[in-house]
């Protein structure tokens, strides 16, 4: 079993990035002097994620307002909704609204991707929308159907794939917490599968892993154990390891080991002790190990104290190798 390691969504924004936010909202500074903070922001991200050691870049999505917006602001269809509470959390999104069926607008959401992961696709990580999560959290005024929606999603992030696979990207994460908040049943659940589906048939070789969080996953193991990705992610701050279900299959299993809910620090070597109950229960052929969830719920020191605890337990599973 190979052990990887990495951010599963955006990284908080370093401090003189948010002084110069605020700056600019009271006009206290430029917008050019913002954008160049922010990408020297998303450098520092990069400069971190490649000296602990991961498997894929990210650059921390510091210029993404909310998962859903490069989306909303882009695709044909669309407009940007309402300030919308995320989940249970403190944190809030731009409602996409769907006004008519959607289309993707080529090379728009690429063009969005931190710079460090365009420089050099080829070890970046793409962050996506997962199809379940982005019908759950629009306001569809279309006409069609939740469950058409979410396969003509999943065809349209597999055209993103598609894209993005073509400039170099191997690694894509599908952010799906839906699929244990509200996991889907019957048709609904048949579209989520026939949704990641056409994803599969766009990766050309690419990993495609779908991370959830927000709930106890167990229930929905029935359905994630059908998805045709590499791999499927659970926060281990929702889901207690020991009632993991064994897997049908060998594939790709995903661990939230660190919480981005609290400061706290996780012990390295409790977090390796649990990663190895998982691998017990599930035998998956890859263990993807990160942040249950966004960690730009914290401040940047505290966030910074949690990704190295994803190196230090990769070093302690055998550093890449079996645990």
């Amino acid at each position: 079993m190979i052990v990887r390691t990495g951010l599963t969504g955006p990284f908080p924004r370093p401090e003189p990035l948010v002084r110069a936010t605020r700056d600019l909202d009271r006009g206290r500074t430029t917008p050019e002097a913002v954008a160049e903070l922010l990408a020297r922001g998303e450098e520092e991200v990069a400069a971190l994620e490649r000296r602990l050691g991961f498997d894929s870049v990210s650059g921390g999505y510091l210029a993404w307002p909310d998962l859903f917006r490069p989306f909303a602001e882009t695709w044909e269809g669309f407009t940007v909704g309402p300030l919308t509470r995320w989940l249970e959390t403190n944190t809030f999104y731009r409602q996409p609204i769907l006004l008519s069926p959607p289309s993707r607008a080529p090379g728009a959401v690429a063009a969005r991707l931190p710079g460090p992961v365009r420089a050099d696709p080829t070890s970046g990580r793409a962050i996506l929308p997962g199809p379940y999560t982005l019908v759950s959290a629009l306001d569809n005024r279309s006409g069609e159907t939740d469950e058409a929606l979410v396969h003509r999603l999943g065809r349209l992030l597999a055209d993103e794939v598609r894209e993005l696979r073509g400039t170099g990207f191997a690694t894509f994460f599908f952010i799906d917490p839906f699929l244990v908040v509200r996991p889907p049943e019957g048709p609904r659940a048949e579209a989520v599968v026939a949704g990641y589906r056409a994803i599969q048939a766009s990766l050309a070789g690419a990993n495609a892993v779908v991370w959830t969080y927000g709930a106890d996953a167990v229930p929905a193991f029935p359905l994630l154990d059908r998805l045709p990705v590499s791999a499927v992610g659970v926060d281990l701050a929702d889901t207690e390891v020991e009632r993991l279900p064994p897997s049908p299959q060998r594939t790709g299993l995903g661990l939230g080991v660190v919480d981005p809910r609290t400061t706290l620090g996780e012990d390295p070597a409790e977090v390796a002790r649990v990663v190895r109950t998982a691998n017990e229960r599930r035998r998956p052929t890859i263990v993807w190990l990160g942040p249950g969830g966004p960690l730009d719920l914290l401040p940047w020191e505290p966030a910074t104290r949690k990704v190295h605890v994803l190196s230090a337990v990769r070093e302690a599973l055998g550093g890449g190798g079996r645990p």
